[in-house]
């Protein structure tokens, strides 16, 4: 921060891209200081004031944000080469200078906002859901032990965000491996108890899409901020894994 006709002001910088394919560039802006703002309150400066701090007039950057509590996961960026969401990283915690870019691992669409549609496809491919057949009503669902319940609860807090395939060594927009954030789903769905009569096809699709590419570099569970177990996931499937491998060699 720096000090502006007696008032605090913020620079930082922003990586851009107008268009998927063309070349990046920065641009620095210079924004006034507000006590307890964070990096979201800092990229909606630039579309009030779209002036980079030597006073080019430049169009408002580019970035996708919804509930701006850490629930939607759509604003995550790198913030200083650190992946993490722009709405809980107060400007008060960032050390140094302030850089934006977007996610490394994802196609850009323009500016900080990036293509994850892989991850979606991904949650498709290992059968992310639930069925239900039909749409009358079904009663009461099958009761759960409280331990049960708290495990499930806290790998369903995943708001697909793209934090643990960006820190992962081992994933890539374009490879066969479907991350921690699907494998962690998949256990989700495979231990309740509506989601057994599949079970089998969901840790199939797991064997068939990389589950074994995990070289166990454990950064996808210091990257989530939502802080979800994930490597205890990928410890849990992979057990999945050898006892359906082993059913079917017995088969």
């Amino acid at each position: 921060m720096s000090k502006t006709d007696t008032q605090k002001t913020v620079k930082f910088k922003v990586k851009r891209q107008n268009a998927p394919g063309q070349n990046s560039h920065y641009d620095e802006f210079e924004v006034l200081y507000e006590q307890g703002m964070n990096v979201i309150s800092l990229l909606m400066a630039t579309k009030e004031f779209p002036k980079t701090s030597s006073g080019k007039e430049v169009e408002p950057v580019c970035y996708e944000s919804s509930c701006l509590e850490e629930v939607c996961g759509s604003c995550t960026m790198l913030i200083n080469g650190k992946v993490q969401q722009a709405c809980t990283a107060l400007v008060d915690n960032i050390q140094g200078d302030i850089t934006l870019e977007p996610m490394s691992k994802f196609p850009v669409r323009r500016d900080l906002i990036v293509d994850r549609s892989k991850m979606f496809e991904n949650l498709k491919k290992i059968k992310a859901w639930i069925e239900v057949d039909g749409i009358y009503d079904l009663g009461e669902g099958p009761k759960m032990s409280p331990e049960i319940q708290e495990e499930n609860y806290i790998l369903s807090r995943c708001m697909t965000c793209g934090c643990c395939l960006e820190a992962c060594p081992q994933w890539t927009n374009d490879n066969l491996f479907v991350g921690a954030q699907a494998i962690s789903q998949a256990v989700l769905f495979n231990s309740h108890p509506n989601g057994q009569n599949t079970k089998e096809d969901r840790t199939q699709a797991l064997i068939d899409n990389g589950l074994n590419n995990c070289g166990n570099a454990q950064a996808c569970v210091k990257a989530c901020p939502k802080e979800i177990p994930l490597t205890e996931s990928i410890a849990r499937a992979n057990g999945m894994a050898t006892v359906h491998s082993v059913k079917k060699l017995l088969r």
